[in-house]
């Protein structure tokens, strides 16, 4: 047996032994069959599960959270594990709570800071957290650091020089942020600010805060979204969607997304934020993703509901406002059915014409939760 799936097998082995004596435990299954052209042509087929084991022990003023992925690619080599989540949570006093540990977080939109669950390996924050437990709004304080060490410095040498590499070699990356989010006169509103520290992979870390301002409500019957969003270089990306609910099982939506034009003489180049939901485009997130500079896509969409199946079918067009020869389409088609309580199957189809070839990409998904 090959040492890493041993070693799996064995963190395996202890995970289901604190599961027995958790109070609460979970487990879900995802397996999901990649048929995408646009990966290694037509006729190819990967099958990759992931399935995730977690167990929750807590009193009325503490609580401890710990699980592990298991990963596995059929045909392919052995399993690999590691650990998802792990975290402590305590009261301070009845005036806030902390937690601190490994965690994945989504806040607001998700388009600047989000657990990225479409990836294998999933984005999450090592570090603390405060809720400050506030009535007017949810209000939580973050901060999450690591030791970049010898890699990251290595990295910043290609860009700043030799000289670069002492410093680089001992210094944190890290990242603090702030989210309100509440609900003030009918109206949903969540506001990030989030700033990064120390040495990353491309260079030192930015002097900007990343913001994101979402806003979400209902106007006769009408739901109306706005999301504005700023990453660390002081790109711009901002979406507005309207959504109706035609009858109970049908619904209608339409969305605008601007992404600011690129100023390569201030840094400018399109907005972007690694290891998000949006991140990677379809093959990284399974969505269309993130968009170039100066792009605009205008979306249609209708849902339908009814006897377990679901339906969705999108289509996006995308122009630049400064390059004229730009004119990208991209059709989106969804068809999920409910197996029951615990299980459900979906495919989902996505066809990208940059204007002269057709790019598909289809998943079928298969998620058991016991």
């Amino acid at each position: 047996m090959k040492k890493n799936l041993q070693n799996a097998l064995l963190l395996a082995m202890g995970l289901m032994t604190t599961v027995t004596f958790a109070q609460d435990w979970n487990v879900d299954s995802r397996t999901r069959m990649d048929m995408s052209e646009a990966v290694n042509g037509e006729g190819y087929k990967s099958t990759d599960q992931r399935v995730t084991l977690g167990a929750t022990w807590g009193g009325s003023d503490w609580g401890i959270h710990v699980s592990s992925d298991v990963n596995y690619t059929l045909g392919g080599a052995a399993a690999s594990m590691g650990i998802y989540e792990a975290y402590a949570s305590a009261d301070l006093m009845g005036y806030a709570s902390v937690t601190a540990g490994r965690q994945a977080i989504n806040n607001g939109s998700g388009a600047l800071m989000s657990s990225n669950d479409w990836a294998i390996s999933r984005t999450t924050w090592d570090g603390m957290t405060f809720n400050l437990g506030l009535d007017m709004a949810d209000i939580t304080v973050g901060y999450a650091s690591m030791n970049t060490g010898m890699s990251a410095a290595i990295d910043a040498d290609t860009v700043l020089g030799t000289a670069a590499v002492a410093s680089a070699a001992t210094d944190d990356n890290g990242n603090m942020w702030i989210n309100a989010s509440g609900e003030f006169s009918g109206w949903n509103v969540n506001v990030l600010y989030m700033t990064e520290t120390g040495m990353t992979k491309t260079g030192p870390a930015s002097d900007n805060a990343a913001t994101g301002i979402d806003i979400s409500g209902e106007v006769m019957g009408a739901g109306v979204s706005a999301s504005m969003n700023t990453d660390f270089d002081g790109d711009d990306m901002r979406v507005i969607g309207l959504s109706y609910a035609v009858n109970d099982d049908m619904g209608v939506n339409v969305s605008q997304t601007v992404y600011s034009e690129a100023d390569l003489a201030n840094g400018l180049n399109g907005f972007s934020m690694d290891n998000t939901n949006m991140s990677g485009g379809y093959t990284g997130s399974g969505q269309l993703g993130y968009l170039n500079a100066g792009d605009e896509d205008l979306s249609y969409g209708l849902t339908y509901n009814i006897a377990g199946i679901s339906m969705g079918a999108t289509m996006h067009t995308i122009t630049n406002s400064v390059d004229a020869t730009i004119d990208r389409s991209v059709t989106e088609i969804s068809l999920g059915y409910s197996l029951g309580d615990n299980a459900s199957i979906s495919y989902t189809m996505a066809t990208d014409n940059d204007g002269t070839v057709d790019t598909k990409y289809n998943w079928l998904t298969l998620t058991v939760t016991p």
